[in-house]
């Protein structure tokens, strides 16, 4: 399916992609601890939602 050249540049693109996107993050880490600050209530918020709703889709499956 895929050759072997392939897979090699998409190794090498995905390492240099995560080095990348590391030394990028590094630079804002401070302001985004200022910005950012709190926002994994946000993220469980979001969550807690998806799961009511697989609940609720369970309980009126049945």
């Amino acid at each position: 399916m895929f050759t072997t050249g392939q897979w090699i540049f998409a190794a090498l693109f995905f390492v240099a992609f995560v080095i990348a996107a590391y030394f990028a993050y590094g630079k804002d880490k401070t302001l985004h601890q200022k910005v950012y600050n709190g926002s994994y209530k946000i993220l469980i918020g979001f969550i807690v939602f998806i799961m009511i709703l697989f609940i609720i889709k369970i309980f009126l499956k049945h």
